[in-house]
């Protein structure tokens, strides 16, 4: 697997998310409270809102346009609401977030 360096933990807030743009779309990148890091697309499948202006809580994200809530670790909306956001591959290493960046090549595919 081909990480990117993309950021230190640091520069992303708890409960915070920053965002990666890619010729194939934006990735949000969450870390929770506890220093959990995901990565998902920054679009929510409803209504094409921003997740990366949601509110974390725990382990999930709530899209600030209708508040729909996604599982950050699987991509799936929870409760009633159906949809799933694409999740991509990361680690934090020595203080530093790293994407997966293949994932993000094969997405043009």
């Amino acid at each position: 697997m081909s990480m990117i360096d993309i950021a230190a933990l640091a520069d992303i807030p708890r409960e915070g998310a920053r965002v990666v743009r890619t010729p194939q779309g934006c990735v949000a990148i969450f870390r929770t409270a506890t220093d959990q890091v995901f990565a998902l697309d920054d679009r929510c499948p409803h209504k094409g809102g921003p997740l990366s202006e949601g509110i974390v809580h725990g382990t999930q994200v709530t899209c600030p346009l209708h508040n729909w809530v996604f599982d950050m670790a699987t991509g799936q909306a929870q409760g009633a609401d159906e949809g799933r956001v694409a999740t991509h591959a990361v680690q934090v290493r020595d203080g530093r977030i790293l994407l997966d960046a293949a994932r993000l090549t094969s997405r043009a595919a």
